[in-house]
């Protein structure tokens, strides 16, 4: 990320008294749609990421500039309402640091990055997670790392309208390099783990196929995964979450749910069972044995939690075959984004090659490709 450009952006409205706050990205390479589940994930930080430059005003208006957009927008502390675009974003940051406590007043902001937009790398919690880190250390707050995660994730929930669970920005906020994130979504805590990249790369595939269903189908996944617990929950009282069901007790309530609802619940309960495999899988450096679990992944979003597309089940296929390549899924949300690859280092340019030429083939559209490797979390620089 082109930090310098950022710099002169801001100086060229305002002044050379700033700060720098920044906050990656990140892949998920195992645990999708088991965070609000109560479930585990497996994320990382990437080395794409979302940069504030951020100075105090001595007013009570916030002016926010959207580099990458070339847009600007301004509020003040009093008129802090939900409306559309990134400015949400902006919003929801700052009324939730409030509610926390931190005594924000106005600020000038520019932020950019090169997280790219609407392909499953969380560049929402990456602006999230930047800018709280920012304006926490702005204002003199005391925010740790999991209250600015919490922050990024209820800004989330109450400005963007997306009931996310706490994945995205804990993976922002709590990255480190050359490490993967165990996070219990629960207990709301996280382990670390040494990813060991000798011998093979992560290549994310992006679609180009934008999110139009991702945030309604969301939270329709959301309210589906609640029903069935509702449902379990008439013969086990105590139970919270699918995270405390097993497979077999879902089985044996299968007659009492509707068939869509129960394909929900399995895959999650499957999902959470690869999550805790693949961790072993990594300390050992099992990687055929992770690139099984990866696929399998694929495998239940597609047909279970159907959150997948055509588009992402092609490229995905593509790779099947491949001895080149341990495995390869859908990551994110779903409904477009990218696929999450597994390949030989020495084999990524022919992968890039051949998934490109093939993507263009199948659909007239450009693919691009990003080898991503691990990054730290948010933070503010000196």
């Amino acid at each position: 990320m082109d930090t310098l450009k950022l710099v002169e952006k801001f100086e060229s409205q305002w002044d050379e008294n700033h700060i720098t706050s920044r906050a990656p990205g990140r892949m998920n390479i195992i645990g999708e749609h088991t965070d609000y589940n109560g479930g585990f994930v497996l994320p990382a930080a990437i080395d794409k990421e979302i940069v504030c430059i951020l100075q105090a005003n001595n007013t009570n208006t916030i002016n926010a500039i959207a580099s990458d957009l070339d847009e600007k927008e301004s509020f003040t502390l009093e008129q802090i309402t939900a409306t559309n675009g990134w400015i949400n974003y902006i919003k929801g940051v700052v009324a939730e640091l409030i509610k926390k406590g931190v005594k924000v007043q106005g600020f000038n902001l520019v932020f950019g990055g090169d997280v790219p937009l609407g392909a499953g790398l969380s560049s929402s919690a990456a602006l999230e997670c930047a800018l709280a880190t920012g304006l926490n250390n702005l204002f003199g707050g005391k925010l740790s790392q999991r209250e600015i995660a919490l922050v990024g994730q209820a800004a989330e929930h109450n400005y963007a309208g997306v009931k996310c669970g706490i994945m995205d920005q804990f993976a922002s906020t709590f990255g480190q390099k050359d490490h993967v994130i165990k996070i219990d979504c629960k207990h709301q805590e996280t382990a670390h783990f040494p990813l060991n990249t000798q011998g093979f790369k992560w290549v994310l595939c992006n679609t180009g196929v934008s999110h139009s269903l991702a945030s309604s189908e969301y939270n329709t996944r959301r309210e589906q995964c609640e029903a069935g617990v509702a449902v379990l929950q008439k013969e086990m009282p105590k139970l919270e979450d699918l995270r405390g069901a097993t497979l077999a007790q879902l089985k044996a309530h299968r007659s009492a749910m509707d068939p869509t609802i129960y394909k929900r619940c399995e895959f999650v309960i499957n999902e959470n069972e690869r999550v805790l495999k693949a961790c072993k899988h990594l300390e050992n450096n099992e990687l055929d044995a992770l690139g099984a679990l990866i696929y399998a992944s694929h495998d239940g979003l597609q047909h279970d939690y159907e959150v997948s597309c055509k588009e992402l089940d092609f490229l995905v296929d593509q790779t099947r075959d491949n001895d080149q390549v341990f495995g390869a899924r859908m990551m994110g949300g779903g409904f477009g984004g990218c696929t999450i690859n597994l390949v030989r280092t020495n084999a990524v340019d022919s992968f890039i090659e051949m998934q490109t030429e093939a993507y263009q083939k199948q659909f007239n559209r450009k693919l691009v490709c990003y080898t991503v490797v691990t990054g730290d979390g948010a933070r503010v620089e000196d």
